[in-house]
């Protein structure tokens, strides 16, 4: 069963006017660009919005970002969890960073057509940027070590959300192991906890706090 924009507002009943027609237009601009640039699998695209929108927008539930907050979306691919998440808060400013310049196009294109004037999407590595942040985001790009540490310099001294300034990230199965290599605290957000559908029932939202 294909699922429509309508499973958005079932979990974010209060979105504005504006929101609303910015997520039903997600479908057809990503039908457009990745018949063009393949940045979504064709089962995926499918399910759009369960898989990709609605998966990007489980760090909501974890983290509502303030107006003025910064955020890293790292290894966006073709905008995700990045532009879902510069929908919902259309007051924070949102950097999506992949290496590949053709995600990258996609990305700019999807946010133009939205007029999300909070995104701005770059081809850049993540250790080569320089700006500070409040929140890093990304969705299983590598293991979460690396990850780490290609960012740890990243984040801004000062904290003015409710959790400390620091990383959340989007991961599926079991984590112990990895999350042991990593060796710092961490907290874990169950995905079921926010959402029934039966593709998040392994999925976490994981936040490191990066003093």
């Amino acid at each position: 069963m294909e699922h429509t924009v309508d499973i958005i507002f079932k979990y974010f009943p209060d979105l504005t006017e504006k929101q609303k027609e910015q997520f039903t237009q997600l479908k057809d601009l990503y039908y457009e660009w990745n018949a063009q640039i393949n940045v979504i699998s064709r089962k995926d695209i499918e399910e759009l919005y369960v898989r990709h929108v609605l998966h990007s927008l489980a760090i909501a539930k974890v983290m509502a970002f303030r107006p003025g907050a910064d955020v890293l979306d790292v290894g966006t691919g073709g905008g995700f969890p990045g532009i879902p998440l510069a929908i919902m808060f259309p007051e924070a400013n949102f950097h999506l960073i992949d290496s590949i310049g053709k995600k990258i196009t996609v990305v700019q294109n999807v946010a133009k057509a939205l007029g999300l004037t909070n995104v701005k999407a770059e081809q850049v590595r993540a250790e080569k940027v320089k700006t500070k942040y409040d929140f890093v985001v990304s969705r299983a790009v590598t293991r979460i070590k690396p990850f780490f540490n290609w960012i740890r310099t990243h984040f801004k001294e000062e904290s003015k959300h409710t959790l400390f300034n620091g990383i959340l990230y989007l991961k599926g199965g079991d984590l112990t192991e990895e999350m042991k290599e990593l060796g710092r605290p961490y907290d874990e957000y169950q995905i079921p906890d926010f959402f029934s559908e039966a593709f998040f029932e392994t999925k976490k939202v994981i936040y490191i706090e990066v003093e």
